[in-house]
């Protein structure tokens, strides 16, 4: 019998440790724990993410500079920017002549992403910050984007309200929200469909779009209302 709990506890805990490093990635246990494993998988992260650069223009940069299209040389922010996926997906178009800017707070990821990005660094600034505190002025970016990650940082509500600062009037939002089996297991993460579009009903925002896009996340547009026309 005490074999069986003892092997019954070590289930549990393997559970409990999959949950918390794996499915929420050290969520529940403060963005120091995030940036850490993080840091820890950053050489792997495009490898175990499968990223194909031709999805990455497809189903990203080709409608996101599609919205911007009236904007010459526009300012996008990319928040929790990791790798660097969306700027490089970004700056790669021929039809951009604007300027990204990708914020995150792991060092390790940042350094994958300037390599990457090393053609393009008089186009991108990599910057290491939080998402919760964005240092920018309010109204600064004509698009502003986070990628696979704000269920993963301490406040998303406060993260995404940042971002709506930092956007001009009229300007554009594109975040993501997870859904599938494993959002249910992030409670009180804004995960599942209708949460993130909750937080977004209390912002300036307007046109919430809601598009899927994987099997874990669909993607979100918004546009920060104009003064004068909330």
């Amino acid at each position: 019998m005490v074999w069986v709990l003892a092997g019954l506890g070590l289930v549990l805990l393997l559970a409990l440790l999959y949950w918390q490093i794996i499915i929420a990635e050290g969520a529940y246990l403060g963005a120091q724990v995030v940036t850490l494993l993080y840091d820890w998988g950053a050489a792997s992260y495009d490898r175990i993410k499968n990223v194909h650069p031709v999805d990455e223009a497809v189903y990203l940069a080709h409608p996101l500079l599609a919205r911007l299209s009236d904007v010459r040389s526009p300012w996008i922010l990319d928040v929790a920017t990791g790798t660097g996926r969306l700027p490089l997906a970004v700056v790669q178009q021929l039809d951009f002549s604007g300027r990204v800017v990708g914020l995150d707070l792991s060092a390790k990821m940042l350094r994958q992403a300037r390599l990457k990005l090393a053609p393009f660094r008089n186009r991108v600034t990599l910057i290491q910050q939080a998402a919760g505190n964005l240092p920018f002025r309010d109204d600064a970016f004509d698009a502003v984007t986070s990628l696979e990650a704000l269920e993963f940082v301490p406040d998303p509500p406060r993260a995404v309200a940042e971002m709506v600062r930092v956007l001009k009037p009229g300007g554009l939002l594109l975040i993501t929200n997870r859904i599938g089996w494993e959002a249910r297991l992030l409670q009180g993460r804004y995960c599942g469909r209708g949460h993130m579009e909750e937080v977004l009903a209390a912002l300036p925002v307007r046109e919430v779009q809601t598009e899927r896009w994987q099997v874990y996340y669909d993607l979100i547009w918004a546009r920060k209302e104009e003064r004068g026309k909330a």
